[in-house]
């Protein structure tokens, strides 16, 4: 029954709003607060060698306050490099990168358990963009201030690169 309601929850998604996550902390993410500003997802991990993005998450988080939101979401998915718990995750990214951006709770991103909002991002049936697989830890989905998703971008692609903060202007 819960997996039916789910089905209804992602059928009926027309846009990045309809979602709500488990925050790290144990509160709620409404991404429906975040209408109007842009919104990067990242699938990331603590023992990953693209660890180090989180810098540049946070310094692009903290360069645009009014028009874009950052939300982390923690996986363990690739390689294992995600095995700590929230709280743990939660302490890593605040004493190591001065994480501010809001993290989600630990999820699956990939598989038979892909979380729901991960379900959005790659199924253009559902988000009306394109089709996509996460294929590592810190790859990015960019909604735009309505909603929609409107960009991926691979692990590779860091967070200050020019082709992502064009996407972004």
């Amino acid at each position: 029954m819960l997996s039916f309601l789910f089905f209804l929850l992602l059928t009926a998604s027309s846009s990045i709003y309809d979602f709500k996550v488990e925050a790290l902390d144990g509160g709620m993410i409404d991404f429906a607060e975040f209408k109007g500003k842009k919104i990067l997802i990242v699938n990331t991990a603590s023992e990953c060698g693209y660890t180090y993005q989180y810098e540049g998450l946070q310094e692009l988080y903290e360069r645009y306050p009014e028009k874009l939101v950052i939300v982390g979401f923690p996986s363990n998915d690739f390689g294992k490099q995600e095995p700590g718990s929230n709280e743990e995750i939660a302490a890593f990214c605040r004493k190591n990168f001065g994480v501010t951006f809001p993290m989600a709770a630990k999820i699956r991103v990939k598989g038979d358990q892909i979380h729901p909002i991960y379900k959005w991002l790659t199924t253009k049936a559902l988000n009306g963009f394109q089709d996509s697989q996460v294929r590592w830890n810190f790859n990015k989905y960019l909604v735009d201030e309505h909603g929609h998703l409107v960009g991926v971008f691979n692990s590779k692609t860091k967070p200050l690169s020019d082709e992502l903060l064009k996407a972004i202007e």
